[in-house]
């Protein structure tokens, strides 16, 4: 799902599952080698993890409130709050953050 500085609170914030943000950009090339890996944790996790997608270009505001540096980067949120964090191409340390976040 995608969101902007709008659906923000609602969509995320106020969401009872943890919530998989996706900061990218569609300029960015590890953000596209990223995005199957985060459309299968959406479907694997459907009940359990809530995934939204945040284009940097358009949301600046959003990637400065995460303290965005570079891109992709994944941010795990639990009741709101930051609980995981990985920046790049990295599978393996996503699927962890992802896996620990459920658990």
């Amino acid at each position: 799902m995608d969101v902007n500085k709008d659906t923000f609170k609602q969509e995320v914030l106020e969401e009872k599952l943890p919530v998989l943000l996706d900061f990218w950009a569609a300029w960015c090339g590890p953000c596209t080698a990223v995005a199957p890996l985060v459309d299968k944790i959406a479907i694997d996790y459907e009940d359990k993890i809530k995934v939204a997608k945040i284009n940097t270009d358009e949301n600046p505001e959003l990637a400065a409130q995460f303290s965005v540096m570079s891109i992709p980067i994944l941010i795990l949120l639990k009741e709101g709050k930051e609980v995981g964090r990985v920046t790049g191409f990295n599978p393996g340390p996503i699927q962890d953050m992802v896996k620990k976040g459920v658990a």
